[in-house]
């Protein structure tokens, strides 16, 4: 299968274009106030998200349903689990928790969905997740039982992202968490975009302007950003 939105991805970076992603939690969206929503996020937003660390089973689906029929952006999965994959959605991230060391989302949950994903049709983009130390337990690490690693191991961070691409991550995601304190900072960002040749994605705790502006100045691709657009 062509990997249309994959390779949109890598048209963006090769063009030099900042991608924002608006990531949406199905358990604390409002179906019924999906045009208003649409209507207030941010111009330059080229993709929306739907996950969550905890989401009831067919949730995700109806909040992808509701979209899909008002929005015209590409829409991608960022799943917690595999009951969240969905064929209305126009690809998934399929994700490794790579700073983990919990087998069930190294490779547990990736197994579970295989039997979902081969009858469906949906783009799917390996991508190495890396949590990465937002100053406060997040939902991914409590659900997951994995620890973040901090951002003074900056060596760490960068091994990790490069062993991502070395086994095959067509994506790496530096993850400071959902409410996050801190966000990825700089230096961070900067190390692991100068080691890696794949896209980097950069998300949790992103709430203003000018932390958004420095992430993209110091070599994310793309940034992730919940609902803090709205302040």
């Amino acid at each position: 299968m062509f990997k249309k939105h994959y390779q949109n991805i890598l048209n963006s970076v090769s063009e030099k274009k900042q991608m924002l992603a608006i990531l949406i939690d199905p358990d604390k969206f409002n179906v019924f106030e999906t045009d208003s929503f649409l209507k207030t996020i941010p111009k330059e937003t080229t993709h929306i998200f739907v996950g969550g660390s905890t989401v009831k089973e067919g949730i995700t689906k109806k909040v992808i349903e509701t979209l899909k029929n008002d929005c015209t952006l590409p829409i991608i999965i960022f799943p917690g689990d595999f009951t969240q994959i969905s064929n209305d959605a126009d690809g998934i991230l399929f994700l490794s928790l790579l700073s983990g060391r919990n087998p069930e989302y190294l490779i547990g949950q990736q197994i579970k969905s295989v039997p979902v994903l081969k009858k469906l049709t949906l783009e799917i983009i390996p991508t190495g997740y890396i949590l990465i130390d937002g100053e406060n337990e997040s939902a991914v690490a409590r659900v997951t039982n994995t620890s973040a690693i901090s951002q003074q191991s900056i060596d760490t961070i960068i091994d990790t992202a490069i062993a991502g691409e070395y086994l095959g991550m067509k994506l790496i995601y530096l993850e400071a968490g959902s409410g996050a304190k801190t966000p990825v900072n700089e230096r961070v960002i900067k190390a692991v975009s100068e080691a890696i040749s794949i896209p980097l994605i950069v998300g949790g705790g992103i709430k203003t302007e000018d932390q958004k502006r420095n992430a993209y100045a110091s070599g994310a691709n793309m940034i992730v950003m919940g609902t803090a657009f709205e302040k």
